[in-house]
């Protein structure tokens, strides 16, 4: 019976270690059922067009082991160019959840660009909150992703 005891103690120490231990990311979100950055939305339409656009197949790429789609040749080409001043913030994820030092999906329609650089968010509620303190939550994301960002996965 002792042994029994220990086997089930050791075994519920091994879980609790394990969930103190981030799951294993990818570098760009995608969601659980897509391999689309943005949910297929074109990232140069937000510098462009003022906006989320949905993006196409007919133009689109990998990078960072995600499918990116486009508009049009042109903002393909322009993203081709340049991914990193086009790519969202954090690979994708929620902005004001990296501050958090966490990560969390997103939606392409609760955005915001500050000093040129795209950041998404996860409900209106949370882009409400992210625009009330960004200047602060940017720089707490900033260090959070420079901790997390070589840990993530890039297929």
């Amino acid at each position: 019976m002792k042994q029994l005891f220990r086997v089930f103690c050791l075994a519920g120490l091994g879980f609790a270690a394990s969930a103190a231990v981030p799951a294993l990311a990818d570098a760009i979100y995608t969601g659980f059922f897509s391999n689309e950055a943005i949910s297929g939305y074109d990232a140069v339409a937000y510098f462009t067009e003022g906006g989320p656009v949905e993006g196409s197949d007919e133009f689109s790429m990998e990078y960072k082991g995600a499918v990116w789609k486009f508009a049009s040749q042109e903002h393909l080409d322009q993203f081709r160019a340049e991914p990193e001043a086009y790519a969202p913030q954090y690979g994708g994820y929620c902005a004001w959840a990296m501050a958090e030092g966490d990560t969390a999906s997103t939606e392409p329609e609760l955005w915001t660009i500050h000093d040129g650089k795209l950041y998404l968010n996860y409900s209106r509620r949370i882009n409400a909150r992210w625009k009330e303190k960004m200047l602060e939550y940017i720089e707490q994301a900033d260090r959070h992703w420079a901790e997390l960002e070589p840990t993530l996965e890039t297929d």
